[in-house]
């Protein structure tokens, strides 16, 4: 059966679902308003989170249904962690949080040099006991790759051991700094677009997933 999903390496995934990609068409038009933006984010991300979620533990626990007892399957170990890189990754976070209502949210608040493109550090909130859960960073666009992998240096430092990344779009540059930096970390976007201009910015792209989905320049 065709699951509408493409594994290009054991690193990356591409989710090729007929509604993930039809979406993103449409958050890519810069026609497509903000408040649609930010609606198509939030679905988007319920569709990328089935996917990311896919090889979660599970456990049994006995449960009286309306007919009989039997062992149903449930989620195994401690709630999962969601960390969103800001400001963008919190349009990612909703959608799957509407899915997960009770994991675990922490925050890792970057900004990227305009100079020199690397990332700067102005705050870090994390979840506690991160080694025991798995561990989904959230950021709608991996460009050059530095900021991401910053965040999971930080996770890391912290504890963290099972960490995926999830995004919506990816440069190939980003994929093999993330791959380079952090080959243990599996990366799941929807498309893996051309390349980056001179600004750092993903190209075809869809702009700055922040700006439109806030609606600032």
């Amino acid at each position: 059966m065709n699951t509408g999903t493409g594994t290009t390496s054991e690193h990356l995934t591409i989710v090729k679902h007929p509604l993930v990609q039809h979406k993103l068409s449409i958050m890519r038009d810069k026609a497509t308003s903000t408040a649609k933006f930010r609606q198509l984010l939030r679905e988007i991300s319920m569709l990328l989170a089935y996917e990311v979620t896919r090889h979660l533990p599970l456990t049994t626990e006995r449960i009286d249904t309306p007919i009989c007892e039997m062992d149903a399957p449930t989620l195994q170990g401690r709630k999962l962690a969601l960390i969103s890189i800001l400001r963008a990754g919190n349009g990612l976070l909703d959608g799957i949080l509407e899915l997960v209502p009770s994991a675990r949210v922490g925050f890792v608040g970057l900004y990227r040099d305009p100079e020199t493109l690397q990332p700067v550090q102005y705050y870090c909130k994390l979840p506690s006991e991160l080694a025991d859960r798995v561990v989904i960073v959230v950021d709608p666009m991996l460009a050059t790759g530095n900021s991401s992998a910053k965040a999971i240096d930080l996770l890391k430092e912290a504890g963290a051991k099972n960490i995926i990344f999830l995004c919506l779009l990816a440069a190939p540059e980003g994929v093999q700094r993330m791959k380079e930096a952090h080959p243990d970390v599996p990366v799941v976007t929807a498309a893996v677009d051309d390349h980056l201009n001179d600004h750092g910015y993903i190209v075809p792209g869809l702009g700055d997933a922040g700006d439109r989905l806030y609606g600032t320049k």
